[in-house]
């Protein structure tokens, strides 16, 4: 930790050593002897391995540091320090590292600005900070859900250790825990590192009070202040890829990636944003690449998912789907939706069933939550309100977090429950005032539904407005499928095409949520409302293959075929 604080060093995690050591054939966590050591910092392609000890002589403790050339095995320098209590041990540590990085060529303006007492700064209890680190090693060799316990047994021996509340903000499942963990974190925020800080600051504005930009400056500041740290870099990707900016999302997503080739995390943002950008060979390349790597994860496995949809493989989709009986609940959700896009909407229920017990059993409610709200929402795209509702008030019973109740108050709206939509939108009002996605996006989204549901298209198309600069970024682009239904309402074919067209033209950010398909009927039903008989029946043929296989009772199905028998 308190060499982390130097902007100037970049510490591996164990998780990059271990992935090292398998590499090498050898096993996860095995000990690190001084010559095994050397190997993995010359094949990490690291400057130094530093070694520290610490020794009980009677009633006082030894410390030392002693760093090595990777490559020669040379001594770049060392320091010997000595606590005369166990009490003291964590100040005679911090010591002997401040010495260390001026050792190892680290500017004294540099040390003097990032150097603040280790036993200030993390946690004056030593049982506490080495739970914390048994925690992050966990966290690095086995996962979140095993690294949990040692962290709260940090915060236990120390109810101000600041980051140890942070970390368990991201693992413990459900947003009242995780925003509990933050919301601690960030009122103790003055006891700790500067990088520590800013780790903390980004986390509670993006997780907690949702100020999406505010999260940015701090993603902008840590990335200045510590351009080797990987974090910012991921961060700001995902910021940019929601205002729909992703050319300049994925430049941060390959700087993330150059600085840590291993993060499975980076692979699976690049990945999308290609997709988004439909460059789906390179994306493809960087699937294989994080598979070359032997990295697993769920953002990969639903990555490589979508890229086969996107390129009608429906052998490569089977393949990812075995892993759907493994208990991957997001992916079991992701073919829900394809077997919606497809208007196979009996398949879809009972996959967007099994998704929500799985989360369920998982002890995840409130993922199982959002789930059942999206499968509500399908519902209303597909001219369904009872199961719609159904679904909604199923969603808002097992837990009114902000993804189900977005997603619960937009179906409302688009099945004409319009009163209680508007009661929800309320609720997220008051709930969420500095929100920027809830603010910006699902409240408009929610309120133009109603309006458009009280048949004053309009109205709908003005609420939409605010968000034209980043539709692109927002919700699997279900304004810009709004407003091209607004524009059906007010006949005004010309710019209900072009709104529909945007949808079909971006594949890659819809991927597998029915609108993609839904748009070729409203390109269908605008070409008509023109009078150019051709495009719209070419429009309506190609929605009608995508639906071949599609439930026959479907209401929207049914309309779509008189239509296209009338002209004929």
């Amino acid at each position: 930790m308190k060499l982390e604080q130097s902007p100037f060093l970049n510490v591996l995690s164990d998780q990059k050593v271990n992935e090292e050591l398998q590499l090498m054939g050898r096993q996860k966590n095995e000990r690190l002897t001084p010559d095994l050591a050397r190997e993995v910092c010359q094949r990490l392609g690291s400057k130094a391995v530093l070694a520290g000890s610490v020794s009980r002589l009677g009633a006082h403790y030894a410390i030392g540091i002693n760093a090595l050339s990777c490559h020669t095995g040379n001594s770049l320098g060392s320091e010997q320090v000595e606590a005369d209590s166990q009490e003291h041990v964590l100040k005679a540590v911090g010591e002997s590292a401040t010495k260390m990085r001026q050792n190892l060529g680290e500017s004294l303006k540099s040390i003097q600005r990032f150097d603040a007492p280790l036993e200030q700064v993390t946690t004056p209890s030593l049982q506490a900070l080495r739970a914390y680190s048994l925690g992050m090693k966990t966290l690095d060799t086995k996962g979140g859900t095993a690294a949990i316990p040692f962290l709260q047994r940090a915060v236990e021996l120390d109810p101000k250790f600041a980051m140890a509340y942070a970390r368990l903000g991201g693992l413990i499942y459900g947003p009242n825990l995780s925003v509990e963990n933050y919301r601690k974190a960030y009122e103790l925020r003055e006891r700790v590192t500067e990088r520590e800080r800013l780790y903390i600051e980004g986390h509670y504005y993006r997780n907690v009070t949702g100020e999406q930009d505010k999260a940015a400056s701090v993603w902008e500041v840590m990335q200045q202040t510590y351009p080797r740290a990987v974090e910012p870099y991921s961060n700001l990707a995902g910021f940019y890829g929601r205002l729909g900016r992703c050319e300049k999302a994925l430049e941060e997503a390959h700087e993330a990636l150059r600085l840590d080739p291993d993060d499975q995390d980076s692979y699976a943002t690049v990945g999308y944003l290609l997709m988004c950008l439909n460059r789906l060979d390179e994306a493809e390349a960087a699937f294989k690449q994080a598979e070359e790597r032997h990295l697993e994860g769920e953002g990969l496995l639903t990555g490589r998912y979508s890229l086969a949809f996107l390129r009608g493989d429906e052998e490569g989709m089977a393949r990812m789907a075995e892993s759907a009986a493994a208990g991957k609940p997001l992916l079991i959700v992701l073919q829900g939706f394809k077997e919606a896009y497809n208007g196979r909407l009996r398949k879809a229920r009972e996959l967007l069933r099994r998704a929500v017990e799985s989360a369920k059993q998982n002890g995840a409610v409130d993922t199982a939550a959002s789930f059942q709200a999206f499968g509500g929402l399908i519902e209303a795209y597909l001219g369904d309100p009872q199961h719609a509702r159904a679904d909604a008030d199923a969603a808002l019973r097992l837990a009114a977090n902000q993804d189900a109740q977005t997603a619960a108050a937009l179906a409302l709206a688009l099945a004409g429950d319009t009163e209680r939509a508007e009661k929800l939108t309320a609720e997220l009002n008051k709930n969420f005032p500095l929100d920027t996605e809830v603010q910006r996006v699902w409240v408009l989204m929610i309120r133009a539904a109603v309006t458009l549901s009280r048949k004053n298209p309009a109205k709908a198309i003005e609420l939409l407005r605010p968000m034209s600069p980043y539709e692109l970024g927002a919700a699997r682009l279900l304004p810009i499928y709004e407003r091209g239904q607004a524009y059906l309402m007010l006949q005004n074919g010309s710019a209900a095409a072009a709104e529909f067209q945007k949808v079909i033209d971006h594949p890659g950010i819809v991927r597998e949520f029915p609108v993609g398909a839904l748009a070729h009927l409203g390109v269908a039903r605008a070409y008509a409302l023109q009078g150019d008989a051709a495009k719209s029946c070419a429009a309506y043929q190609d929605f009608l293959t995508l639906w071949k296989d599609a439930d026959p009772d479907i209401p929207i199905l049914k309309e779509a075929k008189a239509e296209y028998a009338k002209l004929q």
